[in-house]
C-alpha cells in the first residue's frame, strides 16, 4: 500500500483572528461555544429509491491529510480494501476564503474532478452556498455531483451497503451483534472527543473554553478506564468505533494539547490510551495515514488558525518527539486473547 500523506505544501503568509471568525461565522453561538455545521449532503448507497448504486471506479473520495473525520473514513476504506473501487483525492493543507483548494496537484486541480476548489461541488448542487465546504466529501465522476460529506455515516455505509467490493477476508469493522452498541459509542466519541477538542480549541469566552475542556477529559479518563481491560473498545478485535477514537489520538500531543490548550494530560500520559494508541498505529492502514508534520503544518500554521496559537510568524514546532509511536504496544496483548490477531474477518 502506498504511503497516502503526500507532500506538503507551505501556508500563505496571512493571517488574524478576523479570517478565523470569517471561516467559523456560521457556527458560533452566543455563549462563546461552537455548533457543528450540517453536511449538504446526505446521499446513501444502495439498491433502494433515492439512493446511489454501489459501483466500482465510479466515486471519488477526497480528504484532506490533517482533517480527522476524513481521516477515519480513509482509513476504512483502506482496511476493507475499497481502495482499489474508490479512488482519493487530496486538498491541500491550507485553505483560503474559498475553502479548500488542490494546491498539491499538477495544475491546482484535482486530476479526475478537475475543479482548483472543493466548493465548485457544493455549488453545482446549491448555487448561492456561502459555508465551509467541507472533506471528507465522496464525489460521483460521473455527474460532478456531491453524493455524501456526512462523514459519521460514511465508515458505516462502506462497512455495509459497500461489502460485495470488501476484499477477501476484510475485517468485520461493524459486527450484527454489536452495532447498536458501537452506534452508541460512536456517537460518544463523536460529541466528546473528535468534536470534543474542538469545542475547547474554538472556544470564544473563558466559560465555554473550560466547560469544553472538562467534559473532554472527562471523556478521555472514562476510555483509559474502559481501555484497562480491553486490548481495543469492543475487546479483542478493532471495530468501528477504534477508526473513530484514533485520529483525534494521532493529533492530540502534537497539536490539540498546544495548540487547542487542551493540556491537563498528553496521551502520552495515560497508560491505557497511550498503549492502544501504539497498538492501532502498528496496523499498516492506521500508520501509512498518519501524518504528524502535516498536522503541525496545518493546525499550526493555516492562516484561519494560527491566531488561535498567537503564531504571528508562521512558525512550525520541532517538537514533540513522535517516534515513541514505532514501540510496539507489547503491554496491551495480555488483554487479548487472540494476542496475534486484531480483527474479526467478516464472512
Amino acid at each position: 500500500m502506498s504511503n497516502e500523506c503526500c507532500t506538503v505544501s507551505r501556508p500563505d503568509e496571512s493571517s488574524g483572528a478576523q479570517l478565523f471568525e470569517d471561516t467559523f461565522r456560521h457556527q458560533m453561538n452566543s455563549d462563546g461555544s461552537m455548533q457543528i455545521q450540517d453536511n449538504l449532503f446526505k446521499g446513501r448507497f444502495g439498491s433502494g429509491p433515492g439512493e446511489w448504486p454501489v459501483e466500482a471506479g465510479r466515486y471519488h473520495l477526497v480528504w484532506m491529510p490533517a482533517c480527522p473525520h476524513a481521516h477515519k473514513v480513509v482509513i476504512t476504506r483502506n482496511l476493507l480494501g475499497l481502495d482499489s473501487v474508490i479512488s482519493l483525492g487530496a486538498a491541500g493543507l491550507m485553505r483560503d476564503r474559498e475553502g479548500w483548494v488542490f494546491s498539491d496537484d499538477p495544475g491546482g486541480k484535482d486530476p479526475v474532478l478537475g475543479i482548483h476548489y472543493l466548493k465548485e461541488i457544493y455549488t453545482r448542487t446549491k448555487s448561492d452556498f456561502n459555508e465551509r465546504p467541507t472533506v471528507p466529501i465522496i464525489v460521483d465522476t460521473k455527474t460532478g455531483l456531491g453524493v455524501t460529506n456526512d462523514h459519521f455515516r460514511i465508515p458505516q455505509q462502506l462497512d455495509t451497503e459497500w461489502k460485495p467490493f470488501h476484499k477477501k477476508n476484510a475485517p468485520d469493522l461493524y459486527p450484527q451483534d454489536l452495532r447498536s452498541d458501537i452506534d452508541e459509542l460512536d456517537l460518544f466519541i463523536f460529541k466528546r472527543v473528535n468534536n470534543g477538542v474542538y469545542d475547547v480549541g474554538f472556544a470564544r469566552t473563558q466559560a465555554a473554553y473550560e466547560a469544553a475542556y472538562d467534559r473532554l477529559f472527562q471523556a478521555l479518563d472514562y476510555l483509559e478506564k474502559r481501555l484497562s481491560s480491553d486490548r481495543f473498545l469492543f475487546g479483542d478485535f478493532v471495530t468501528d468505533s477504534d477508526v473513530r477514537l484514533y485520529p483525534t489520538l494521532a493529533r492530540f500531543d502534537v497539536v490539540y494539547n498546544t495548540v487547542f490548550r487542551a493540556n491537563r494530560n498528553r496521551i502520552a500520559d495515560y497508560h491505557n490510551l497511550w498503549g492502544y494508541a501504539r497498538d492501532l498505529y502498528q496496523i499498516p492502514e492506521f500508520r501509512e495515514t498518519t501524518c504528524f508534520d502535516k498536522y503541525k503544518i496545518h493546525y499550526q500554521t493555516s492562516p484561519h488558525l494560527r491566531a488561535l496559537e498567537g503564531n504571528v510568524y508562521g512558525l512550525v514546532a520541532k517538537g514533540p518527539d513522535t517516534s515513541g509511536w514505532n514501540v510496539p504496544a507489547e503491554e496491551r496483548l495480555r488483554l487479548s486473547s487472540h494476542r496475534e490477531q486484531k480483527f474479526r474477518v467478516g464472512v
